[in-house]
């Protein structure tokens, strides 16, 4: 099977906008402050990192009718940015039917009828589907192949970019724009409060004191597609290659992993027999789904001892808190420029490790040791994912 290979990025962030300024937000090991400017945000820890304001892009207000919200303008400007730097900002010899678009979100634009209900912005409607962020980005690239939206809440845009995978293997897509979107919402950010998952201070995973998650918002989008039509159309060796998924269901509770962590442990190792030419030995780098909260890092951290032993851990998630269902596609990128540029960033300082996470947080940049990152993504409903990404060819 020909590899498929990541040929372009884009990415908003609360380390700002582009990739570049992403890359080098990972080397900084320092996170924003995170307390939300809402004063209708009445709960104990509104607490979010949110991407800097002056990078928040205007965007269209609405499309054919339809209001977005700033999870959808957040999907345009990182498939945007995508576009650009994969040479697909206007088509050329590439057949806008045989380009795809999966985009994910967890909440979509629902700071819409979130607006609408308390009256700040009655004209807003009080229906804002999830849909909007992939097939606004469809709309406004003219990508006329298969559009679609993954909502299967954290682990979303992993399995967007699994599905991309599978649209440009299956022969339906040429391109694939794949990842997702999240932005503030004060009702998720209060139901995580009432249940008790929110860290009053930062997001600390895998920390002996932790206490929660801290969400971050923003969108990450990638380019998939054949290494034998990025070459037909002259497009370079790209960052990395997707080679390998994995997905398992929980099938334990509405919002705890199972405690035993096989099914996780079946993601990673299905997603590492999908690969074929890596086993857990090879794996250079892990990137954890590591939200913070007490039960998920310690299930993790035992079934990496058991999987991948000796790869180091990049946690993304102390850096740029827990982007829900764009924390997919987050990660994915995170390691394809690990894989790109060859080098492990320095881990954000989180305090005194947990004695049941025995997992290798390096604290210094270091050159990686393995052409392999395998990165997961977990979900309310036990819906897990691993991905594995290697070096481009």
């Amino acid at each position: 099977m020909d590899d498929i290979t990541v040929t372009g990025v884009g990415a908003l962030s609360p380390l700002g906008t582009g990739v570049d300024a992403f890359w080098r937000g990972m080397h900084t090991a320092r996170t924003a402050p995170s307390r939300v400017p809402d004063p209708l945000a009445r709960m104990d820890h509104p607490r979010m990192y949110l991407v800097p304001g002056a990078d928040v892009p205007d965007g269209p207000a609405e499309w054919e009718g339809l209001p977005l919200g700033r999870g959808s303008r957040f999907a345009i400007e990182a498939a945007r940015q995508a576009a650009e730097d994969a040479g697909l900002s206007a088509w050329g010899s590439v057949d806008p039917r045989r380009v795809a678009v999966v985009i994910s979100s967890g909440m979509g634009d629902t700071e819409l009828h979130e607006a609408w209900w308390t009256g700040e912005a009655p004209d807003s409607g009080r229906w804002a589907p999830v849909f909007p962020v992939a097939s606004v980005v469809g709309g406004l690239l003219g990508a006329r192949g298969p559009n679609t939206c993954v909502s299967n809440a954290c682990s979303a845009s992993g399995y967007a970019l699994s599905v991309a995978a599978d649209l440009i293997r299956s022969g339906e897509a040429d391109v694939v724009f794949a990842g997702g979107a999240e932005a503030y919402s004060r009702v998720a950010l209060a139901c995580f409060n009432r249940l008790g998952a929110i860290d009053p201070d930062r997001c600390r995973p895998f920390a002996a004191d932790r206490r929660g998650t801290v969400f971050g918002e923003g969108a990450a989008v990638l380019v998939l597609e054949s290494a034998a039509h990025a070459r037909a159309r002259g497009a370079g060796p790209g960052y990395a290659r997707l080679v390998g998924t994995g997905w398992s269901c929980d099938a334990h509770h509405a919002t705890a992993p199972e405690p035993g962590g096989g099914q996780i442990e079946r993601a990673m190792r299905q997603a590492l027999r999908d690969a074929g030419e890596a086993d857990g030995d090879e794996v250079g780098f892990v990137v954890p789904h590591g939200t913070g909260t007490d039960l998920n890092d310690v299930v993790e951290s035992r079934v990496l001892a058991a999987v991948t032993p000796h790869s180091p851990l990049y946690s993304l998630k102390a850096l740029i808190g827990h982007t829900g269902g764009a924390a997919g596609a987050f990660a994915a990128l995170s390691a394809a420029l690990m894989l790109h540029h060859r080098t492990l960033p320095p881990n954000v300082p989180v305090g005194a490790a947990d004695p049941e996470c025995a997992v290798p947080l390096p604290s210094g940049s270091t050159p990686l040791s393995g052409g392999y990152g395998l990165v997961n993504a977990y979900a309310f409903g036990g819906n897990n994912i691993s991905l594995v990404l290697a070096e481009a060819r």
